[in-house]
């Protein structure tokens, strides 16, 4: 994929997205429409939900290393995801680089939540019981997410990360031990993150990497008072080590954690439920931190 321009590998991702993957769960409602960033543009989304208002709702990134990926290859996760926990998901179609550079996919995450805790009850849902959830890039944009929240007095129900990438260099021992040949591969990490940064200063702003990214006042970005976090990582995974640490920093900063780690799992294994069981077992253990989060 590191071979291809960013177009060639959204297209080779998206013709491959659901050659793995369950098969699409029906789902009461699907909508699609738009949100504003702050900028003016329109961000496209779509919303999964269960007949009824006042829904607890999911918002989710997808990953794709904030390159490739889009709501399309995430649809058949989204749908499992709501309806296994009972609650809406609104799939974000952040823009991707490097058409648009660092921090453009934060920007629109971020403002993508905004939205919902300001004007989801237009479309049913309820903006005191809002979750963010991703996996890999997704799950960056997630815990940044969690941050600002808590930053601006929004109070998130959970953090939903499976496998997100956190820290802004590649120097962990399992970054080594699976360079090569475990589907996300160091040349593939390179590739997305020159696609998406600025420049290298980019990799230590805490935006890009909440792990140990800095703040503008120096320090690490202080995690005390971020919504409960749920982590699905994957054992054979580049991104594992960044992934336990995080976890570890939340934990210190006493936030609630629930951590697991599926065994002889790689990256992305979440969409190849076809081939995979743990894949379902972790889409349940997922549903099963939103259902008690929300409260049902």
């Amino acid at each position: 994929m590191h071979a291809l321009t960013p177009q060639q590998a959204r297209a080779a991702y998206a013709s491959a997205a659901d050659v793995l993957d369950i098969a699409p769960q029906a789902t009461e409602r699907v909508e699609s429409f738009s949100v504003k960033a702050r900028d003016g543009f329109d961000i496209p989304v779509r919303l999964y939900a269960p007949t009824g208002v006042k829904l607890p709702v999911l918002v989710y990134f997808h990953g794709g290393g904030f390159t490739i990926g889009s709501i399309a290859t995430h649809d058949a996760l989204c749908r499992r995801l709501g309806h296994l926990a009972g609650c809406a998901v609104l799939s974000v179609d952040y823009r991707l680089a490097p058409e648009h550079k660092f921090p453009v996919a934060q920007d629109d995450a971020w403002d993508a939540v905004q939205w919902v805790a300001r004007e989801g009850t237009s479309v049913g849902l309820d903006p005191t019981r809002i979750a963010v959830g991703g996996d890999s890039a997704g799950g960056t944009l997630s815990a940044v997410c969690a941050i600002l929240a808590r930053d601006t007095g929004l109070t998130l129900s959970l953090q939903l990360l499976f496998y997100p990438g956190t820290a802004g260099h590649q120097n962990t021992p399992s970054h080594q031990r699976f360079a090569k040949g475990f589907v996300l591969e160091e040349p593939h990490i390179t590739y997305f993150f020159e696609q998406y940064i600025r420049s290298a200063a980019d990799r230590d702003d805490w935006r890009f990497a909440p792990l140990d990214g800095l703040r503008a006042d120096g320090h690490v970005a202080d995690l005390s008072g971020v919504a409960p976090a749920w982590l699905g990582l994957a054992e054979c995974d580049p991104l594992v080590d960044e992934g336990v640490a995080y976890a570890d920093r939340l934990r210190m900063a006493g936030v609630s954690v629930d951590l697991e780690i599926y065994k002889g799992m790689v990256h992305e294994f979440i969409k190849m439920g076809r081939a995979l069981p743990e894949a379902a077992k972790a889409h349940a253990d997922a549903a099963r931190a939103l259902r008690q989060a929300f409260g049902h």
